[in-house]
């Protein structure tokens, strides 16, 4: 499967909520890496964080395949810890590069806060633990195709091609 399309099936994912899992699932399933476990514990991801806009819950989906793919196996090995992160900071360089290009966005994104990549696409930030600003973020587009799904889709799109590069 071609990284547009893992990236488009985590689009249709995160239409049922869960930005980090429906990431995480489309890349499990394209390159078969996880299991059900590290799909459940990705639950609690999304929304920034526990829904609190902190992290983007897309990118930390991305960042756990890319972890399955080449994170440590042995909490001693350090050099491999150190060896994750260059391409862990790749990608997230290339996230925000690619949500910049994908939306258009007049001014720069200077992080991969959700409420910060919120204001860019809606013009606001949304705390998804109220009931009232989830609501608007349902009203303004949230869960629709030029949404966060989209920002799943260029998660999953990224993180596939850089796990692309290690299984060559």
């Amino acid at each position: 499967m071609n990284p547009k399309e893992i990236g488009k099936r985590a689009l249709e994912y995160d239409k049922h909520s869960g930005c980090s899992q429906s990431v995480l699932l489309a890349l499990q399933e394209a390159y078969g890496i996880g299991d059900h476990t590290s799909f459940k514990a990705a639950t609690t991801l999304s929304g920034g964080v526990a829904r609190r806009g902190e992290t983007c819950g897309a990118l930390l989906g991305g960042l756990l395949a890319l972890g399955l793919v080449k994170g440590r196996d042995d909490i001693t090995d350090t050099q491999a810890y150190r060896d994750a992160m260059a391409p862990a900071n790749q990608l997230v360089d290339e996230f925000k590069a690619r949500l910049q290009h994908e939306f258009g966005f007049k001014k720069p994104l200077e992080s991969t806060i959700c409420r910060d990549i919120q204001q860019h696409i809606y013009g606001r930030g949304f705390d998804l633990n109220k009931p009232e600003d989830y609501k608007a973020f349902l009203d303004a587009g949230g869960h629709g195709d030029q949404g966060c799904p989209k920002v799943c889709a260029v998660a999953a799109t990224v993180t596939a091609e850089k796990i692309q590069t290690f299984l060559r």
